[in-house]
């Protein structure tokens, strides 16, 4: 995870347990039989539901997704405008070395294919191939931690019902009730904190690395294709640049002057083609 990210959690977390102590005591909610019934009650379903390796395995991607940080958009293009480059220069075969040095997987199939000599069809078929059981493989976690996080809602209101029932049957005693209501009722914020607070946010941030790691691998394929094809180094990172953000290729747009001048275009005085200057000026397609 990303400082930035780590600190915004950090603080936002802070936030969220000082809400409960503004105006009462933080131990007012802990209730250990409210604990057990939702975080036993998840965990006996979600075994019931998936193998054990399938639960170990999405705690790993989870566990990863955090941890590790991925390469920029403007990294990989570099990276392939390099191997590009090399390719040029010392041959396909070049690249040998660059297969076992990156700590790219889906590169190092890439480069793979490359040194193998396979067909431009055939290295297209396997890498999208690889692209698709890779996010075949990502909605499977998906779903399993959704289910799980529709899982914990539920037992919390298995909780709450085992609490209402002795105060019920108890309603002529003070002692049971005090000591029932607690189970009632923190048992139904366990089950949404779980919920809501872990899994819930565990998928959303599972899908949202995977869409950025397919664009990765859409980028990294397409600069395979083209080193394969020996497209020159410029053209090959203007084709590139067209998968990052405007923000990341800005310094690479062609001034609007040169474009007036190469196609002899007239426009008005009141428009300034100066790229540096931030008012708007005609459109240009």
């Amino acid at each position: 995870m990303e400082r930035k990210n780590f600190t915004g959690l950090a603080l936002c977390g802070l936030i969220f347990v000082g809400g409960f102590l503004f105006k009462g005591n933080l131990s007012f909610y802990f209730n250990i039989a409210s604990l057990m019934i939702v975080a036993g009650g998840s965990a006996t379903a979600a075994l019931l539901s998936f193998q054990l390796e399938r639960l170990t395995i999405v705690f790993r991607v989870v566990r990863s997704s955090y941890r590790s940080q991925l390469k920029s958009e403007a990294e990989i293009v570099d990276i392939l405008i390099n191997l590009a480059i090399k390719s040029r220069i010392e041959g396909i075969l070049s690249l040998q070395k660059d297969e076992d040095e990156t700590s790219i997987h889906f590169l190092r199939r890439g480069l793979g294919c490359l040194v193998d000599n396979y067909e431009p069809h055939q290295i297209r078929d396997i890498l999208n191939t690889e692209m698709y059981f890779f996010k075949l493989r990502r909605e499977d976690s998906e779903r399993v931690l959704r289910t799980i996080a529709d899982f914990c809602p539920a037992f919390g209101i298995v909780g709450s019902v085992a609490g209402l029932i002795p105060m019920l049957a108890g309603i002529d005693d003070t002692g049971i009730i005090l000591k029932t209501v607690p189970l009632a009722l923190t048992s139904i914020l366990y089950g949404l904190i779980f919920a809501n607070f872990f899994f819930i946010p565990f998928a959303a941030n599972l899908r949202e690395r995977t869409n950025r790691e397919l664009l990765l691998q859409k980028i990294i394929m397409e600069g395979i294709l083209a080193i394969h094809g020996e497209l020159n180094p410029t053209v090959l990172r203007t084709k590139l640049l067209s998968f990052l953000t405007p923000s990341d290729r800005r310094a690479d747009l062609v001034p609007l002057s040169r474009i007036q001048e190469r196609f002899h275009i007239q426009v008005d005085d009141r428009f300034d083609l100066d790229a540096s200057d931030d008012r708007p000026g005609p459109a240009v397609y």
